[in-house]
């Protein structure tokens, strides 16, 4: 049965601990689907049980992330590599719901190119995590639905569902962190597109070490804070905008099982 929804995961080193993410999300997903489990490097400690995990279960798929470290390559790829119209991007670190899901995932059929789960609406709640860090992506969450209209009040959260077309004809710029998300937010609103949001429970991580360099990428957070405040653009000016800093997909690779089907993505 061909997926409806393709699951991305990006993974740095999780080890054994992706296994009960990876349970949770496949007893949670009740409509068809994959899940794309992207990795950096080949000798990633992830690897071994990604590929456990593929063979007891058929949706699982490995990604070789041919586009560089970091996790805005490895979301990118996982893009690339998604056989579905609906792609959700969640962590491995059991932060996000993956109850929610399904319930992204059936907004963007309805037509949104963007469905958030949102920390900050009524019903949601963000628990745990850096001070600092909180009152940021509230601060930047807030501001940008008042003021540019973005459709949500958590544009930085990474734990959206996006329509799969509208990702591959908008394309990514990001390069290094989890800026992706209000990148793509961003370019939803300036060409006119849909955004919508449902509350979420976000607990910080449990286990393991969290990736997020807030100096690092606080650049490329102000850069599409700012753009989402620009007026509306068509899907040819955004495309010329990009122009030759545009790269071209690399190659998919899999791991595991599904190896046999590794093709040159478009």
């Amino acid at each position: 049965m061909s997926p409806e929804i393709t699951v991305v995961i990006p993974v740095y080193n999780e080890g054994a601990a992706i296994l009960p993410c990876l349970d949770r999300v496949l007893a949670a997903v009740t409509s068809p689907c994959e899940v794309l489990v992207v990795y950096d490097r080949p000798d990633d400690t992830t690897v071994p049980y990604i590929e456990k995990a593929a063979t007891s279960d058929p949706r699982v798929r490995g990604v070789l992330n041919g586009y560089g470290p970091g996790p805005a390559n490895a979301i990118r790829a996982g893009f690339d590599g998604a056989l579905s119209p609906v792609t959700v991007v969640t962590m491995a670190d059991g932060s996000d719901d993956p109850r929610q899901i399904d319930d992204l995932a059936r907004l963007v059929e309805r037509g949104v190119a963007v469905a958030a789960a949102s920390r900050y609406m009524p019903g949601g709640q963000k628990v745990g995590g850096p001070r600092l860090k909180r009152t940021l992506s509230r601060w930047a969450g807030k501001s940008l639905r008042l003021f540019a209209r973005v459709g949500t009040r958590d544009a930085t959260n990474s734990f959206k569902a996006y329509s799969t077309g509208f990702v591959r004809q908008a394309g990514i710029d990001s390069r290094a962190g989890f800026e992706i998300g209000l990148e793509l937010t961003a370019k939803a609103t300036r060409l006119g597109l849909p955004v919508a949001e449902i509350p979420t429970i976000w607990l910080d991580r449990s286990f393991g070490e969290s990736r997020f360099e807030l100096v690092r990428w606080l650049p490329g957070y102000l850069h599409w804070y700012r753009f989402a405040f620009g007026p509306r653009l068509t899907l040819e000016q955004l495309t010329a905008r990009r122009g030759s800093d545009a790269e071209a997909p690399a190659p998919v690779r899999l791991t595991g099982p599904a190896a046999s089907t590794e093709t040159e993505e478009r």
